[in-house]
């Protein structure tokens, strides 16, 4: 018994792909890109939850939902804060956009994660 499997290739937004609308889904990629950095640098430094918690002045519970994943509590504007926290410095660059009048996109994130 033979079945095919359809394969799309996705748009390199996941919430895109998964039908949030374009500024949501711009939102909720920036907010993931921007946790990945903060877990990332918490492995990198070898921190357990208790010495995150300390470090960003915010509950365990907080730092394990970061851990997870879990972002609907958290802004991208609070997200820039723990960075800031943790010693990394956030670059914000204005370029001038196609022909989109009125509609939000972030182009690129730089991150440090190998």
């Amino acid at each position: 018994m033979s079945s095919s499997i359809n394969i799309q290739e996705g748009c390199g937004n996941i919430f895109k792909d998964l039908g949030l609308s374009d500024e949501v889904a711009e939102k909720e990629l920036l907010k993931a890109q921007l946790a990945a950095e903060i877990c990332h640098i918490f492995k990198e430094r070898k921190l357990n939850q208790i010495e995150a918690e300390k470090l960003l002045g915010i509950k365990q519970s907080e730092v394990s939902r970061l851990n997870s994943a879990k972002l609907s509590d958290y802004s991208v504007e609070r997200l820039m804060r723990f960075l800031n926290q943790l010693n990394r410095d956030i670059e914000i660059r204005i370029i001038p956009s196609e022909d989109r009048t009125g509609q939000q996109r972030v182009i690129s994130v730089e991150l440090n994660i190998p």
